[in-house]
């Protein structure tokens, strides 16, 4: 997993410029804003949309958003570029993607195209989408405050990913782009495919090739979660059929529980099998992160909600 190295020659020259003025408290704003299009504050803020706020809603962006973070990964493992410090000793590493050494691509993964800044596009660009129906004074005020945020969001992460070292602009600007096609492409089918479970069907077959050559955990982990998500709407649709709630104690019992219950479950899920082999770069720990994420994902969006009726303080 060496990677390979290509970059436009303003790139690098760019990113020192913007690291050269960087003190600690620039760095610090720029972190900030570069967690905001991180998968656990993206799968947070989806989470509290689907089991509070608005679940139609969180179907919609949630749907956008799980297919995005499952083709940026097979985009990674195709082009297989390195981060731009592990070839230009002048670029700073200021915000490394994991823990760990900062030079292991298994660890820190690959960098075209950046998956925060799809992902920021996805999950931000698509709450206009999910609401662009609303009526009412308040309402449109609300939507110019969502477009507002759809492409301020995008922008600034895309931003403080370049200015933390750990991608080149193009990066940035494919992970855009990709981010917009998703958001065309799948809100496109979500709108016109009225049999739901055809359309999951069609997005799974389109990213089940990604089983075939990617060799880093977040394909696999992204891939399960999604399918676990798709499985869970069917059920939700045809049995469960749960409500949001507005109530103050709802939502934090809501909230709280599902938390605790999915960290339950991700370590309950990996007590089987040793701390090697879930580390290790092998088909079969690639099948059982598939599974297992698969599992959370499907107790979690399908099996848990099915209490919101039954136990009165979640209802």
């Amino acid at each position: 997993m060496e990677g390979v190295t290509f970059y436009y020659a303003f790139e690098p020259a760019l990113m020192e410029w913007l690291q050269s003025g960087m003190g600690p408290v620039l760095t610090a704003i720029a972190s900030i804003l570069t967690m905001c299009g991180e998968e656990a504050v993206v799968v947070g803020i989806l989470g509290f949309l689907y089991w509070v706020w608005d679940k139609e809603a969180a179907v919609f962006m949630g749907t956008n958003v799980l297919v995005g973070t499952v083709w940026n990964p097979m985009l990674k493992n195709l082009a297989l570029r390195r981060r731009p410090y592990f070839d230009h000793p002048s670029i700073r590493c200021l915000k490394p993607v994991h823990a760990g050494d900062i030079f292991d691509i298994a660890a820190q993964g690959y960098s075209f195209p950046s998956g925060h800044s799809s992902n920021a596009v996805i999950l931000y660009g698509s709450m206009p989408y999910a609401y662009k129906n609303a009526r009412g004074r308040a309402k449109t005020k609300a939507l110019r405050i969502l477009f507002a945020i759809a492409f301020g969001m995008p922008f600034l992460i895309g931003l403080s990913r370049v200015m933390l070292g750990v991608h080149y602009p193009t990066d940035v600007l494919c992970g855009w782009l990709l981010g917009i096609v998703v958001i065309v492409v799948v809100s496109f089918l979500q709108r016109h495919m009225k049999a739901f479970w055809q359309m999951h069907l069609l997005l799974v077959a389109v990213s089940v090739p990604g089983f075939f050559y990617c060799q880093t955990n977040d394909y696999y982990t992204c891939f399960g979660i999604m399918c676990g998500f798709f499985l869970a709407n069917e059920l939700d649709e045809r049995f469960v059929l749960f409500e949001s709630t507005r109530k103050p104690p709802a939502i934090v019992c809501r909230m709280a529980i599902g938390l605790a219950f999915y960290f339950g479950l991700n370590t309950l899920f990996k007590v089987p099998f040793s701390a090697a082999f879930l580390s290790s770069a092998t088909k079969g720990q690639f099948l059982v992160r598939t599974v297992r994420y698969f599992l959370v994902s499907f107790l979690m969006l399908g099996v848990y909600p099915a209490f919101f009726k039954k136990i009165r303080f979640l209802s």
